[in-house]
């Protein structure tokens, strides 16, 4: 390096001389030299994060320069430089800095203004942030910044891409359920393929902990009078029921206080069902909701979920109303079942999630040759009936599952306790139709990926979400777009599963539509400055940490609001690729945009390697110089 081209970053170098930074990592060279797991140890004391590939890539440059394997004091320096010092930082240090070495505060508030937009910015906020994040005593007495403070500042939450504000539950809690999105897995039990792969607890605990809301879990009939979980008529393997629960009742509440549904493909003879009911009540105990709040029985809206925090709601077929659920919860009924039945007006191809194993009656089967006198009926609704254990059908309150058969039908006979689960291909053709949005202001609406996505592959979650359906199920253990952008819709109100739906998607009187969003677009202009990147991924064909970076931005919304651009292509750099690029997008309704930052390594003119990915609602957007 030519010094003489970076005098101010030989200032910098000679602040990191300073008494704080040889105090802080003396004790760790009292023995000697140290290695490159010591180095990665004092990285973790400094709190520096670091790439594991890119430090041992800076080790290994260090230590080649005098043949060994165990580093200086003065190395270690070397190399806490080349994975902190980043020039764009220091650009901005020396426009605030008068003699290069502190920031004071009153420009520092300056910098909160003129750069982050923090257009309040005063003494205060100045103060907190040098009390915070000056790790110099000296500097901080003085309040001052210095260029270590900056840089923890900068790294900091504080000025991540996403708000901080919205890391903490900040939504309205208090509306009814339907008004809000509901963090939902598909087949969770499974964590591969849905035709072979394996079903594992793991599955429910990794959803859990992702703050995952609305749990599905496939009954089966098992030995022993104990019911099992998989996916039915596969090779897929088989885990107890019973685990299941006790899986549910230990990490149900961990990730966020508000409710969890377990949504019930119950493939179980009443016998069976009992045993389920058993098992969940004597598991969950208090958490399991079995009666509704205060006794009400007859419902015209749905709870919040603030009223139904620590609760476990069961989503499955019932018989008969609440109250005489609530009358025979006073006694204990045992052996006792009872038909249901739907009107299913449907096409046989369409997926069956959620339902009973039911019955169909036939007709006797026609004399061969015999010739029918009366032409077939016109989509006549085809009949299903089956048997539910009362036991298991007492403890389905809020999250009844009732077949869809239209939206008019739904209009008119339809409870609000009432929920649909719909396949993607059926919902699919519903998007078409006006009546959708006004049906999910109504009623909790489920999507669940078609049958035939046998490695278990998802759809797009977006079209769904922009007409308001609240359980948008997702096979948790895919990982692609579908998944991301279903992990950056959840980042929102805390990633506590649950997201207020914009006021348009929730009025029953709404003339939203997302192919025609007329008066209901409040458009913005975003504009995004590509600066660099830091410790990218290094390409997996690559010998050392290098890779030919590039980042595409995407906006997935309505669709007007669809758009992609992608950066220039960084030859041989991912420790710190520059691009100093600015991208404009203009958005029509923000309230359901979501903005996706891919990485990926330019192998060829048609082939890229992914390297990572950032994504998260458009709203929750912070202004100013952040970081992914």
């Amino acid at each position: 390096m030519d010094e003489n081209r970076y005098p101010f970053l030989l200032i910098l170098l000679n602040l990191t001389s300073h008494t704080w930074f040889w105090n802080l990592i003396q004790n760790d060279f009292k023995t000697g030299n140290i290695d490159l797991e010591g180095c990665m140890r004092l990285l973790e004391k400094m709190q520096i994060p670091f790439d594991e590939e890119h430090v041992k890539h800076v080790f290994k440059r260090t230590v080649d320069k005098h043949q060994g394997q165990i580093i200086s004091m003065d190395d270690f320096r070397a190399i806490y430089r080349a994975l902190v010092h980043r020039p764009e930082y220091e650009e901005l240090f020396k426009a605030y800095s008068s003699d290069g070495k502190t920031i004071p505060d009153a420009q520092l508030i300056k910098f909160l203004i003129k750069e982050q937009f923090q257009t309040d910015a005063g003494e205060t906020n100045a103060l907190e942030i040098i009390m915070k994040y000056e790790p110099i005593d000296d500097v901080r007495k003085k309040r001052h910044l210095s260029f270590e403070g900056f840089i923890r500042y900068m790294n900091s939450d504080e000025c991540s891409v996403f708000k901080s504000e919205h890391r903490t539950i900040y939504q309205d809690m208090n509306q009814p359920l339907c008004d809000y999105y509901i963090s939902s897995s598909h087949n969770t039990y499974l964590i591969s393929d849905q035709l072979m792969g394996p079903s594992h607890l793991w599955g429910y605990t990794s959803a859990l902990l992702k703050g995952c809301r609305c749990l599905e879990i496939d009954c089966w009939d098992g030995n022993n009078n104990e019911p099992i979980v998989y996916h039915g008529h596969t090779l897929t393997t088989k885990i107890p029921f019973r685990s299941v629960i006790h899986v549910i009742d230990k990490y149900a509440f961990m990730s966020s206080a508000y409710p969890v549904v377990l949504s019930l493909e119950n493939h179980c003879s009443p016998k069976q069902q009992e045993v389920m009911a058993e098992c969940m009540k004597n598991i969950l105990g208090e958490k399991l909701l079995s009666s509704p709040i205060g006794g009400e029985v007859d419902m015209t809206q749905l709870p919040s979920p603030e009223s139904l925090k620590f609760k476990v709601l069961i989503k499955n077929k019932k018989a008969g109303t609440h109250e005489e659920a609530m009358l025979r919860l006073e006694n204990e009924y045992r052996g006792e079942t009872e038909d249901v039945s739907d009107s299913d007006a449907m096409s046989e191809d369409e997926d069956t999630d959620d339902t009973l194993p039911l019955q169909r009656s036939r007709s006797p089967t026609k004399r061969r040759g015999e010739r029918r006198s009366t032409p077939p009926p016109q989509k006549k609704a085809k009949v299903k009936k089956g048997k539910i254990a009362i036991a298991l059908s007492d403890l389905v309150v809020y999250t009844k599952s009732q077949k869809f058969v239209s939206f008019d039908h739904s209009m008119e006979n339809q409870k609000c306790y009432e929920n649909n689960s719909i396949g993607e291909s059926l919902a699919r053709k519903l998007l078409r139709s006006s009546q959708f949005i006004a049906h999910t202001t109504r009623f909790i609406t489920r999507i669940y990926p078609k049958g035939t996505r046998m490695s278990s592959s998802n759809y797009n979650p977006q079209e769904f979400w922009n007409v308001g359906c609240q359980m948008v199920a997702l096979n948790f253990q895919t990982p692609g777009t579908q998944m991301e952008l279903q992990d950056g819709k959840f980042l929102d109100n805390g990633g506590c599963g649950y997201v207020l739906k914009p006021e348009f998607l929730r009025d029953r009187n709404t003339t939203f539509t997302p192919h025609n969003v007329g008066g209901h677009s409040k458009p913005m202009s975003l504009s995004i400055r590509l600066i660099s990147g830091h410790q990218l991924p290094p390409s997996s064909l690559s010998r050392t940490n290098k890779a030919d970076p590039m980042v595409q931005i995407e906006i997935y919304g309505v669709p007007e609001d669809q758009a992609r651009k992608k950066s220039s292509v960084v030859k041989s750099n991912a420790l710190c690729p520059k691009w100093n690029e600015t991208f404009s997008f203009h958005i029509q309704v923000p309230e359901l945009a979501m903005i996706r930052f891919c990485v990926e390594d330019e192998v060829s003119l048609v082939n890229n390697e992914f390297l990572g990915q950032y994504t998260l609602p458009v709203m929750s957007l912070n202004t100013g110089n952040t970081f992914t």
